[in-house]
């Protein structure tokens, strides 16, 4: 299933809450920008703010209690934006902190996990591969989608070192790159693989390069489709959608928990949208104990 949903605590939920309010949308870092794409063409009259955790990425060399905080305190401080709706549209956090969150905010909630059920459901060899983070492969989230949906085929898992830092560097094709993800792949292209699980959602961006290595032997699986439907029900369930403007919707607003130049960079290049990327300071308790140890 790539995407979760879940209700607002009855007692602080706002059924009269007006549908014009933004929808929230967070990762680590850039990678949720291919989700925000696929918002903006699914719900093209949504309002969108977008938060990089930049600062803090990848999440997947953190440990879970770091994810939490950081994950919560993001999502607070988009509910004070005026969120109407939160899309945590990072695997690794949708792994380990879903349930924390749910508990925690007055929104809708929409998270994300890999595509394992499609994969299963398309792959004619019956092996596929999986590339997401160490802590998404770990987490008893991703591990339960495999004995729910892998029980007659064989998933490769691959830890994708590097990956995340390579799209956040702006880095989707240097020689470098594409010789790491050949050694992820081709062991999956020698087992037979004819799918792959882009397990995070900066992955996209790597579908070029990507496909250069593989050619057609792997259908790539990408959930950031299946997110923005989701999405799209959850609002209208709430009574939350937006109402066509003649104007059209205004541009997402994007913010960053470090200077914004490589998430400036890349909506330039995914999205053609020069936008002003605003620098902000969400303080949590984790980050708040790293920044009180001495250097």
């Amino acid at each position: 299933m790539p995407a979760e949903s879940s209700t607002p605590n009855a007692s602080t939920a706002s059924p009269g809450a007006a549908s014009h309010a933004p929808v929230g949308i967070f990762d680590s870092g850039l990678g949720g920008l291919s989700v925000l794409r696929a918002v903006r063409a699914q719900s093209p009259d949504e309002a969108l703010l977008y938060v990089a955790d930049s600062l803090y990425a990848p999440y997947g060399e953190r440990d879970d209690d770091f994810i939490a905080d950081r994950t919560l305190t993001i999502g607070e401080w988009l509910v004070k934006q005026g969120a109407k709706a939160l899309v945590v549209a990072c695997n690794t956090a949708t792994a380990q902190s879903i349930a924390l969150v749910r508990e925690k905010l007055p929104i809708p909630l929409v998270g994300v996990e890999p595509g394992v059920k499609p994969a299963a459901l398309q792959s004619r060899t019956r092996v596929a591969g999986v590339l997401a983070t160490q802590v998404t492969l770990r987490s008893a989230r991703f591990q339960a989608l495999l004995a729910r949906y892998a029980a007659d085929c064989r998933f490769i898992c691959q830890p994708g070192h590097g990956l995340v830092q390579a799209v956040e560097r702006c880095d989707v094709g240097s020689a470098e790159l594409r010789a790491l993800l050949a050694s992820y792949l081709q062991p999956m292209l020698e087992a037979g693989a004819d799918t792959l699980v882009l397990g995070c959602t900066h992955y996209p961006f790597l579908d070029a390069a990507i496909r250069d290595i593989v050619g057609d032997r792997m259908a790539l699986v990408d959930t950031s489709v299946a997110i923005a439907r989701q999405l799209e029900r959850v609002l209208e369930q709430h009574g939350l959608r937006a109402a066509p403007q003649a104007a059209g919707a205004p541009r997402p607003r994007f913010y960053s928990t470090d200077d914004g130049t490589h998430l400036r960079q890349l909506v330039a290049t995914l999205l053609d949208v020069d936008a002003h990327v605003e620098r902000v300071l969400i303080p949590s308790r984790r980050t708040a104990a790293l920044a009180s140890q001495p250097v």
